[in-house]
Parts: structure tokens; sequence; C-alpha cells
């Protein structure tokens, strides 16, 4: 087993993290033995078809026993209840994270369950696809993605460095980041870009004087991106819009500002205004590339493959 890995790791949650952990820790040798749980029977026996587990529970509770690292890969709203379930037998010793968006919550919400000599590490893999599902998942979602970690003040260090070499032993660029901040961030890198995926194709959808069938006959590069985005777990994104609300709200308000400014120049035919932000923001899509979170190919028409930059990523 790889020196980055674990004797047992524990997944709760068998969806697209959950299952493309499975896979690169499969491929890596990062674990001696992978015990997962899934909240429905059917999805729990597809884990086990498809080989993503060693063992498979039927509570979460049995799926940490002697755990030496948890991941507790759920929605957002469901972090509190599960480590409730699992507090008690959590093993002196072990690390326990998530995979979150949103990462004031679990410090807020699991925190309290986690018995003394166990390390919480919040996490939060900045990869997916809008995809879910245990058959949704690939070794290769994480890699050149970064993860963030959002320790709190007085964690184990040596926990946290663990973590963070496990991440990079998975593909990821690791991050360590205050919680507070990471939500901020990730309000105007992630959620407030869905929350306006979903909201135009639901205005699209209700328009009156435009059919459905016009809408999915003649979308275009942007409208389509926007459906892919959209198409995302909605459990998973109602929970992130519901424990994140205060720094998306703020965010939200100045994209407000800003939409009412791009308002007024296109009605007062300000081009000049319009010109400026669009190369402005052409330059924002240069430095992504450069960075290596996307590749300078043409969108439409790509291979259909699954690829780690695609929509639904929180």
């Amino acid at each position: 087993m790889s020196g980055a890995g674990f004797d047992r790791v524990a997944l709760i949650g068998l969806g697209l993290i959950g299952s493309s952990l499975s896979h690169v820790m499969r491929r890596e040798g990062l674990a001696g033995h992978i015990a997962g749980t899934a909240h429905s029977q059917g999805t729990r026996d597809k884990a086990v078809a498809l080989g993503l587990v060693d063992s498979i529970h039927p509570s979460a509770a049995e799926a940490v026993e002697d755990a030496d690292l948890v991941v507790l890969c759920v929605p957002v709203g469901a972090n509190a209840e599960v480590a409730a379930q699992i507090g008690p037998h959590l093993k002196a010793g072990a690390i326990v994270t998530d995979v979150g968006s949103v990462k004031g919550a679990p410090l807020r919400d699991i925190a309290p369950h986690i018995p003394p000599g166990v390390h919480l590490v919040p996490g939060h893999p900045v990869a997916g696809t809008e995809n879910s599902g245990p058959e949704s998942g690939f070794a290769e979602l994480f890699e050149n993605r970064w993860c963030i970690l959002t320790p709190a003040g007085g964690t184990d260090e040596a926990a946290v460095a663990r973590l963070a070499a496990f991440w990079r032993a998975c593909g990821s660029n690791v991050e360590i980041m205050d919680a507070v901040h990471h939500d901020h961030v990730l309000a105007i890198t992630s959620h407030i870009p869905h929350l306006i995926a979903y909201n135009i194709v639901g205005t699209a959808a209700h328009l009156g004087e435009v059919t459905q069938s016009e809408v999915i006959k003649y979308s275009a590069g942007g409208f389509r991106d926007f459906t892919r985005i959209a198409a995302s777990d909605p459990v998973m994104w109602r929970d992130v819009f519901l424990h994140n609300k205060e720094a998306v709200l703020e965010m939200l308000g100045r994209f407000t500002e800003d939409l009412t400014a791009l308002q007024r120049a296109i009605r007062w035919g300000d081009g000049k205004m319009l010109f400026d932000l669009f190369s402005h923001t052409r330059e924002i899509r240069r430095g992504i590339i450069e960075a290596g979170q996307e590749v300078d190919a043409p969108d439409f028409g790509r291979r259909v493959t699954k690829e780690p930059a695609g929509g639904g990523e929180a």
C-alpha cells in the first residue's frame, strides 16, 4: 500500500465522489480495505457489483468500525445526522473528512459529534461532473484539480498533513484555507454560476412564446452549457445554497449590481463599457486555461468523454 494510504477507508456515500475515490484508491493502492455504505439498498448493490468496495454495510455506524479514514460523501444537509450516527463508533486516531462544497457547515454540524482523539479535517475536492450515482465515478476525476482542506484551529498537524498527502496521491493539488474564506470564494466561483444556470434554464422553460422543442432544437453553445450545469444533483445543490446562504446572498447582491450596470450600458448604447468588460473576462478565461483548469479546445463538438472539468463541480 502507498505511504499516503490507509489500512481501512470508510466511504459514507457512493455517488460520483465516493465512487471516484474508490477507483483512484484502487489504482494508486491507497486503501488496504474499502468499506462503504449508501442510503439505498439499490446503490449498495450496485457498488458491490461494480467492485467499488471490499465490504458493504447497511449503516454508516457499521461502515466506520476500525476505519483509519472516514470520508463523508453525502449532501451537506445530511452531515449532522451521519456524524451523530458514527461518532460513538470512530476509532481513536482516525481522520474524518468530507467532500462538501460548503465548509463552515461541517465545522458546525460534524465537530460536536467527533470524540476526543479523532481528527476532523473538512475537505472539498473542487472536481465533479453533472452526473451522479455509483456508476458515474472514474479515477481521473481529481487529476490536477484542487482539494481545499479547512481544518479548525488546533487540529492535529500530522492528521492534516496525512490527509493532504492522500489527496495529492489521488492527483489533486492541495490548499489549506480558512472555512469562512473558502465559502466566500466558492460562492462566486461555483455556487452563483450554478444558481444562474438553474435560473436561466428555468426561465427558458417557462417562456410562453418559446416552445420546449425550440429551446432544445436551437440550443446554442451558451444555453447548452447552462443546461449541462443545471443537470447537476438537485439534492446536493439545494443543500449547498441552504448551508452557504450568507456568502451566496452577499455575492448575489454584488452580481445583481453588476448586472444592473450592464443593463444600463445596453440601454444607453455604451459600447465601450461592454467591450472593456468582455475583453477583461476573456483574459480571465485565458488565465484558467494557463492554470491547467481547462483545455484550449473548441467546446462544441468535443468528444463525449468523462471530463473532470465538466459542469456540476461544486
